[in-house]
């Protein structure tokens, strides 16, 4: 859970989205993330969007990735605030297949196949390691 306001990276569900940035708007798109509106970044953490970024290839193909207690808690957590509604006005446009939907709920979400931290604390809980004793140890 929580200690002092901090979530546990146990607790948290690692998002993994997929979004087409059109072609012709790819320059525009990466100048707007240079300066995210204050505001904007505010809100985003506040309502559960931690360790997020944006990866972009040069042909527009977008991934992004955040970790959050709740994918849906913190989509709701963002749709209830007006900076919020006002920043995906301004990015539906850059994107291509979304629809009605706005971007921060018209992504696709891709499935977690592998994660390295996990299938380790597994294999050492097997074998009877501490978990405090794998942060710095190595297995072949």
């Amino acid at each position: 859970m929580t200690q002092g306001g901090i979530t546990n990276a146990a607790d948290l569900q690692r998002v993994c989205f997929q979004l087409q940035v059109k072609p012709d708007r790819i320059a525009e798109y990466r100048t707007r993330h240079t300066a995210v509106w204050p505001d904007m970044l505010h809100a985003l953490a506040s309502t559960g969007w931690h360790n997020y970024s944006i990866f972009l290839r040069p042909d527009g193909l977008l991934i992004g990735y955040f970790e959050t207690p709740s994918l849906e808690a913190a989509q709701a957590g963002m749709a209830d605030t007006e900076i919020n509604a006002r920043w995906q006005a301004e990015m539906a446009e850059f994107f291509e297949d979304l629809g009605d939907q706005p971007p921060d709920t018209g992504f696709l979400v891709l499935d977690e196949i592998f994660n390295l931290e996990e299938q380790l604390a597994t294999h050492h809980a097997a074998e009877g390691i501490p978990t405090s004793n794998t942060q710095n140890r190595t297995t072949p």
